[in-house]
């Protein structure tokens, strides 16, 4: 069992500790907090200090505010590296040297003793107990955070530099105005303010043998700030790797670029963006394994295995970058083909995110030396999984259904085998059943999916961007069916009578007859003069010059057309049995 120490302490108790040398180590993010953080910090301390704006209502025997825990391990070194409770430990640091320039100049007794016990607190002490100016209590090697100097510079020198703007620049000059005010309002308050600070405002630290067993106890506590991710544990040791091998610039500059990058493109549910990188590998370097087991290992402990090993590896920072630069790529719409950019675009509205991981092994595995992939088999490939994403969906809905067709397939593909899901083909008339029987519903993922797909399925259809906007449009309105209804009310919500439409194009409620849509399928011109664009789903378009009206046939028409173009497209992909 891991062992914990764990003390209630008072701010001056914990850090006048001559063992508290805290560390906030380089796989940390940088320090966040903002004014606003500041602010409600300050007017809880200072609602806690005077209760009532009355400074005789405050029991400095019994009252005490929570401040929560700070969580760290001792490393190597001795030092305590923090692995929770950095944004807030560094925000009382900076308090406590705003109040400690403060008294300076204060000659009387109280604001005198109150400046020497803040100093014991920001400066580690001698075997006299008398503050070393040079030795901080508090050092930072976050890797990523290219302020952290002016922090330590403004903890020993109390000042801020010109042209200073980092956080810790600005929350240190909040702080100074804030007790400058306190001055001025209230001058007798001051030194109550600060020694009701260190005294009563409590910290939980919280020691673990081991970063391991602090991160697990991290992961448990309900806690304002953002925990560290996997991402941020893996940059911890790329970091060691690469400071052992006397490289530890050229890694910051290149984990700087890959966290911006994937920050810019990925856009995950859960986890940061740069986890979201690191999941998409994981794909990669699981097939290179030959794992074909459906229960995934969390990234951590993927990655994890036999000490890190995999991150000891020059080969693997390389294949992240090179995988982060494919799908900037991708983001951008730039470096391929207009058949595979539209395939892309439809596989944007994929019912689930596997294919990014199927696409991503196939990608690290197929690329060349300068990490360019073969048109002809790229389009290939996306028009197979394409298909088969979009009919599973419909045969097994849900990602985790995914898992036995696909883990088997990416080891095929890091062996540069046919992707065929071989044991996974559909049989023609069954499929086409469930496809008619199915209910696509607006909030059904899939629905969406296909009519991305049925839209570049026509050839006329132009390529648009991936940040457009897109809804479901229902062709014959749900708001005429209430005026006339349709005979089957099943059609209201079939895929023949549904189309994607840009959400700029806001057709009215009232607009309902197809009649008064054409003008904004076509675009128009306002009372104004002003030039209303239309749509750029060529179907739409073409439909209004060609029909007067939408009808129940057309529907039930258009849906037999959509449903036996989509399987003929699963047997032009060999997926029917």
């Amino acid at each position: 069992m891991s062992k914990l120490n764990i003390d209630q302490r008072s701010i001056r108790d914990l850090l006048t500790d001559k063992r508290s040398d805290f560390l906030i180590p380089d796989y940390q993010r940088p320090y966040a907090w903002g004014e606003d953080e500041c602010a409600t910090l300050w007017d809880d301390l200072f609602s806690f200090a005077f209760p009532g704006d009355d400074y005789e209502r405050f029991d400095s025997e019994n009252d005490e505010y929570f401040l929560g825990p700070i969580v760290t391990f001792k490393n190597l070194s001795g030092q305590l590296e923090i692995i929770d409770g950095q944004q807030r430990l560094t925000t009382i640091m900076l308090l406590l040297r705003a109040f400690y320039d403060k008294f300076t100049n204060m000659k009387d007794k109280q604001s005198v003793k109150m400046r020497e016990a803040i100093a014991r607190c920001v400066w580690k002490t001698d075997e006299f107990d008398e503050p070393d100016m040079e030795r901080l209590k508090i050092d930072s090697e976050v890797a990523s955070d290219n302020d952290k100097n002016e922090f330590l510079e403004i903890l020993r020198e109390g000042n801020v530099g010109d042209g200073w703007k980092s956080a810790y620049a600005r929350n240190f000059a909040f702080f100074q105005r804030k007790i400058e005010k306190l001055v001025s309002e209230w001058p007798t308050y001051t030194v109550y303010m600060a020694t009701r600070v260190i005294n009563n405002v409590i910290l939980l630290p919280i020691e673990a043998e081991s970063q391991d067993t602090a991160l697990r106890i991290f992961s448990t506590l309900n806690d304002r700030g953002l925990p560290l991710s996997d991402a941020d544990i893996f940059k911890s040791q790329f970091y060691k790797h690469y400071s052992d091998t006397g490289r530890k610039d050229e890694f910051i500059r290149r984990w700087k670029a890959l966290e911006e990058g994937a920050n810019a493109i990925f856009r995950p549910m859960r986890g940061t963006p740069t986890d979201e990188l690191f999941t998409r590998y994981m794909y990669y370097r699981r097939a290179k394994k030959g794992i074909r087991d459906t229960t995934t290992a969390s990234l951590r402990d993927f990655f994890g295995a036999d000490g890190y090993a995999m991150l000891k590896e020059d080969a693997t920072l390389d294949d992240l970058e090179a995988l982060l630069g494919f799908w900037k790529r991708v983001d951008a719409q730039e470096g391929f083909s207009e058949r595979v950019l539209r395939r892309l675009f439809v596989l944007g509205y994929a019912p689930n995110g596997m294919w990014t991981y199927l696409l991503s092994v196939w990608f690290l595995a197929n690329r060349d030396s300068k990490s360019v992939l073969d048109d002809e088999a790229l389009y290939g490939f996306l028009n197979k999984i394409t298909a088969f994403v979009l009919a599973y969906a419909i045969e097994r809905p849900g990602v985790n259904a995914l898992r036995s067709p696909v883990y088997p397939e990416m080891i095929n593909i890091v062996e540069h085998r046919p992707v065929e899901f071989p044991n996974h083909h559909f049989n023609r008339a069954n499929i086409a059943e469930r496809f008619r029987t199915y209910v696509f519903t607006n909030g059904r993922p899939v629905t969406k999916s296909m009519l991305t797909w049925w839209a570049y399925a026509d050839p006329d259809q132009p390529l648009m961007d991936l940040d457009t906007t897109l809804e479901i449009e229902h062709i014959y309105a749900k708001k005429r069916n209430e005026v006339d209804p349709l005979v089957d009310q099943s059609n209201l919500e079939a895929l023949g009578n549904k189309a994607l439409l840009e959400k700029r194009v806001n057709i009215r409620a009232a607009d309902y007859r197809f009649s008064d849509k054409r003008k904004y399928y076509e675009g128009y011109t306002d009372g104004n003069g002003k030039r209303k664009a239309g749509t750029k789903i060529a179907e739409l378009k073409r439909l209004t010059q060609v029909m007067e009206d939408f009808t129940e046939i057309d529907i039930a028409t258009r849906t037999a057309r959509i449903i036996d173009a989509f399987v003929d497209y699963l047997g032009d992909n060999g997926l029917l049995s």
